[in-house]
């Protein structure tokens, strides 16, 4: 069994990833909950502007994705990890878990 090009990581973790280098932080969930709220550093990413991130997205840049509980995030990172980014990591507990740190 291939290993997964992604790693899993807490929310201090990213957090921590965040404060000490660039990194692109993208929230997966739906629209109306991404408006409602997300984390502040949080870029939307759907279907409707995934191809655009991928023609514009550097690549050698961490690339940090959550989505509600940690789940769909692990298939995404999977997913950019085989487009080529280097650096791909899923946030367990996603959203639900990091709104609580805030």
């Amino acid at each position: 069994m291939n290993q997964p090009g992604f790693q899993r990581i807490s929310v201090s973790k990213a957090q921590e990833l965040l404060n000490n280098q660039t990194c692109a932080l993208l929230d997966i969930r739906d629209s109306q909950s991404f408006a409602q709220n997300h984390v502040p550093e949080a870029s939307h990413l759907d279907g409707n502007n995934v191809d655009q991130f991928l023609q514009t997205a550097d690549k050698s840049q961490p690339l940090i994705i959550y989505c509600y509980h940690g789940n769909s995030s692990q298939s995404a990172a999977q997913y950019f990890s085989e487009q080529g980014f280097s650096e791909v990591y899923s946030v367990d507990g996603g959203f639900e878990v990091w709104r609580n740190q805030l």
